[in-house]
């Protein structure tokens, strides 16, 4: 009686938690569709670099103590595109939430901004504060050092150029937690897993964002052709199989990603692949026909 009790109150005391995170967002989003009506684009753009700018350490105090465990704050407070534009946030939680506070290498790939050097960062920061013992990392094709500071460094550089990456990981070591916000193209994509999947840390995650355009040809995907292995979702369903390869015929040689992926989750526009190693064998028996 006394732990269905205590199950009943902890019932209780999460739905209690959830209804405010609930409310929260929802007082963020009015306040958030406020400004946006009250100010220019290019007015909200130079309040958003005042604030980043001036005010890193004690906004990320105070986001930490007030909204640490709930991304979905976070993303709106941070101005990130994980929460409202899309619906992220929440896988991020599922898959995140018994991580958060291990002390972790986390690499995002794509900072965001462009061209403009003290533009982006949104997420490195969101990370920083939902990770208070991890360091964060970020790559892009722009100079973005403006946004180096306490437990974030970030790096100039394609996600594509080999080279690149491996001076990244030598100073960086195997990260924990690698996400893939990058160019989107499919290309792209699809080799930067290639080329970092075998650096990730045992046990880590690797995400890829924005998997629409895998059937935008001008991404160089396809809304025919759902299985091209040329595409983002293509290359990553075919990977699906690998996980039942000890079912496979007798003859077959296991890839590398068959023997060390242990699930791959599918979301709106969002993969996270879970790293492991793939060696629980079949359970088939004698006298079964195959």
């Amino acid at each position: 009686m006394r732990t269905d009790a205590r199950g009943a109150q902890a019932l209780e005391q999460a739905t209690t938690d959830r209804e405010a995170h609930s409310g929260e967002l929802t007082s963020l989003m009015r306040v958030k569709a406020y400004a946006k009506s009250m100010l220019s684009e290019e007015q909200r753009q130079r309040l958003r670099r005042f604030l980043a700018h001036r005010f890193r350490t004690p906004q990320h105090l105070v986001f930490r103590a007030l909204f640490g465990r709930n991304l979905r704050v976070l993303s709106v407070l941070y101005g990130t595109d994980k929460w409202g534009s899309h619906w992220y946030a929440k896988h991020y939680e599922t898959h995140f939430a018994t991580l958060r506070l291990k002390p972790l290498r986390i690499l995002e790939i794509g900072i965001g901004g462009y061209e403009d050097t003290e533009a982006g960062g949104e997420s490195l920061r969101m990370w920083r504060t939902y990770f208070p013992q991890s360091k964060i990392y970020g790559i892009d094709i722009y100079e973005k050092s403006l946004h180096d500071e306490a437990r974030i460094k970030t790096f100039k550089g394609s996600q594509t150029d080999e080279q690149f990456l491996v001076r990244v990981l030598g100073e960086v070591g195997r990260p924990d937690i690698i996400i893939d916000d990058g160019s989107h193209l499919n290309e792209h994509v699809i080799r930067t897993f290639r080329l970092l999947f075998p650096h990730l840390a045992d046990d880590g995650i690797y995400v890829v964002e924005d998997t629409q355009t895998s059937y935008w040809p001008g991404s160089g995907g396809s809304g025919t052709d759902l299985n091209s292995d040329l595409t983002t979702m293509g290359f990553f369903k075919k990977l699906v199989d690998g996980l039942n390869h000890a079912e496979f015929e007798q003859d077959y040689k296991p890839t590398y990603f068959d023997t060390n992926i242990t699930s791959i989750h599918f979301y709106h526009n969002l993969i996270f692949v879970q790293k492991g190693r793939n060696a629980e064998g079949t359970n088939f028996q004698a006298g079964w026909v195959k």
